[in-house]
């Protein structure tokens, strides 16, 4: 347990930081997918939604 509080103390390198963060970000696009494929009325009701979004939106 101490050389978990130790390495967590040290500041992580960039590289480190971008790697975890680029793993998230595929693990949580994956869930999505898998969402949308397992509820397809509601991916389609929240693809409406965001459409809808994207046409109101003034820049």
């Amino acid at each position: 347990m101490p050389d978990e509080y130790d390495a967590e103390s040290q500041p992580e390198s960039d590289a480190d930081r971008r790697r975890r963060r680029a793993q998230f970000l595929r693990e949580l696009h994956e869930a999505k997918a898998l969402r949308d494929r397992v509820q397809p009325r509601r991916a389609r009701a929240a693809r409406m939604r965001q459409a809808m979004r994207m046409r109101t939106f003034r820049w």
